[in-house]
């Protein structure tokens, strides 16, 4: 019985889908959007969506590019929504790639909690944030959940977004 209904085998996604996905995802790569427009006070994820022509947050994997470098991978069944907490989140769960952008910056011994309350922490977090709304994105869709975890790895190693673009990029589990 195939995963997440998955029709695919995984020769196929290795060698016919993931390219597919991989070839869409580096054509709008050469056209990414500012993330800037992600961060605008009062646009939320349903103006977005008009924004970009949906009827619906899609679920997908979005790149993070700085300059003509992709830096960081992502995937959310709320691609848009996602996006937008990169640079709009005020909190650890909500912009943990700022918080962990942060934390590089400013090392601490406090748990996430505490450091979004220490002043000096405070500083690095909206630093990281205003860094991520200076960056493009571009993004695909992938509605299979199976598809989708398996292509945002496949995509940070095509994209080489390891240590050399700021190790955002990581597969370690709790």
């Amino acid at each position: 019985m195939p995963i997440h209904d998955c029709p695919h085998s995984f020769h196929d996604l290795a060698m016919d889908v993931f390219p597919s996905y991989m070839n869409s995802l580096r054509e709008k790569m050469t056209h990414p959007i500012p993330m800037v427009g992600f961060g605008i006070k009062g646009v939320g994820p349903k103006s977005l969506q008009r924004r970009f022509g949906l009827d619906h947050d899609l679920s997908g994997c979005y790149v993070l590019i700085d300059g003509r470098r992709a830096i960081y991978v992502g995937i959310s069944r709320g691609v848009l929504k996602r996006i937008r907490n990169h640079v709009r989140g005020s909190t650890h769960f909500a912009a943990t790639l700022a918080y962990r952008i942060a934390a590089t910056k400013h090392p601490h011994v406090m748990t996430a909690s505490q450091a979004m309350q220490d002043t000096e922490f405070q500083m690095r977090f909206q630093e990281s944030r205003n860094y991520l709304m200076g960056l493009a994105t571009a993004f695909v869709e992938i509605a299979n959940p199976l598809e989708l975890y398996l292509f945002e790895a496949y995509c940070a190693m095509e994209l080489s977004t390891g240590s050399d673009t700021g190790g955002w990029n990581t597969f370690l589990t709790h």
